[in-house]
């Protein structure tokens, strides 16, 4: 098992990802820069948050031109898992990983606070360490982070079941549908504007995410298990 972290000039929450994969979870973690070509040796690839290539034009819109990203895509086509979070999520709307898109908060100010969520779906690799409808708090820091997606988008997300985290309570910059978080229709990959990392060590104040990474490393553990137990009763057969 083997974490990817994307780093590009401008981010500023990489560091905090590997943190909880490499030295909470003891999990092997690679700092990718955006510049390479070959991920082939990642199970996870985490696009995190922070202001990448400054946020010019807008959030996301330079990043995703970088070399690595082709590579991203071409990873979660594989059907790997691929997170990205906040700055991340902005990212995967507009490399087309995922739809819609991330606009100007509502209130047009940037919003660092801790907010509620409410976890719509626990059948994922993500989710799967939480209950259905479990209020979790995560910090959020963004000044674009209102979701954004035409009617007939929104109303697909809805029926296939691709939100994954909605506002509880507030909702603190505008989002449709109160949507925090959504997936691919495989669900392998996810895009969410709070931050799991930063609530995932009780000295932040919560662990609230933690069980997200802890979710994906048990899935990835019963798929293996789940191949090795195939392949064994091929080869005796």
């Amino acid at each position: 098992m083997k974490f990817g972290v994307v780093v590009f000039p401008g981010s500023n929450c990489d560091r905090d990802v590997a943190y909880v994969t490499q030295d909470l979870l003891s999990v092997a973690t690679r700092m990718v820069w955006h510049e390479e070509t070959d991920i082939s040796d990642l199970d996870v690839v985490v696009i995190p948050g922070g202001f990448s290539y400054g946020d010019y034009l807008r959030c996301g819109a330079i990043a995703r031109f970088s070399p690595v990203m082709s590579k991203v895509v071409e990873h979660a086509e594989q059907g790997k898992l691929v997170l990205g979070i906040c700055n991340g999520f902005q990212i995967l709307t507009e490399i087309g990983l995922l739809p819609g898109a991330l606009v100007r908060n509502e209130n047009l100010h940037f919003i660092c606070d801790r907010v509620s969520l409410q976890v719509e779906r626990t059948n994922l690799p993500w989710t799967q360490a939480y209950q259905h409808h479990q209020i979790v708090n995560f910090p959020i820091a963004h000044g674009e982070g209102r979701y954004y997606a035409d009617a007939e988008t929104l109303a697909q997300l809805e029926a296939n079941g691709q939100v994954v985290f909605r506002y509880h309570g507030t909702n603190p910059n505008g989002s449709l549908n109160n949507i925090a978080g959504i997936c691919n229709a495989k669900g392998n990959v996810l895009g969410m504007m709070p931050h799991p990392e930063r609530a995932a060590d009780d000295i932040l104040g919560g662990t609230d995410g933690l069980d997200l990474f802890e979710g994906v490393l048990a899935a990835t553990a019963n798929a293996q298990a789940k191949r090795h137990y195939v392949g064994v009763r091929s080869h005796l057969a």
